[in-house]
């Protein structure tokens, strides 16, 4: 049991404590807990929504010399802007709005992720959101291309 414990928390980021009742609830199947705990994490993000973020950072992302995007995400405190799932978030976002060009910010939030077509760009973030324990804002974004 410590193990999937340990493998659950790995592929989803939850807590310990998450993951030993999500483990409990499905009966000991591992697919179902990673179920269980994501949606646990979408109606945390929810709750979140409406709190002030007032730190955050600009990532820059240039692709082959010839498409760049900048991206600012904020996010509630600078613990978390420093965090490697906010991080990451930040970079991915920007990989995103290179190889997609969306209109705007909903249109973003609405496309499939390119690295998994399975979730869209909202329900990544509502993920992180999720791990971090904050919430998560695309502020603005704007991509150059030659």
């Amino acid at each position: 049991m410590i193990d999937d414990i340990q493998k659950l928390r790995e592929t989803t980021g939850a807590g310990v404590m998450d993951c030993r009742r999500a483990l409990k609830e499905s009966g000991g199947d591992f697919d179902n807990a990673v179920r269980l705990i994501h949606e646990k994490g979408l109606v945390k993000a929810e709750k979140k929504s409406d709190r002030k973020t007032g730190a955050g950072l600009i990532e820059s992302y240039i692709h082959n010399d010839r498409v760049g995007v900048l991206l600012e995400l904020k996010c509630e405190t600078d613990f978390v802007v420093r965090s490697e799932p906010f991080r990451n978030l930040a970079h991915e976002l920007a990989m995103q709005v290179a190889a997609m060009d969306p209109a705007d910010i909903e249109t973003l939030k609405a496309q499939p992720y390119i690295k998994d077509e399975s979730l869209t760009i909202e329900e990544f973030i509502k993920r992180t959101i999720a791990k971090v324990g904050e919430n998560i804002v695309i502020s603005r974004f704007c991509r150059y291309e030659l």
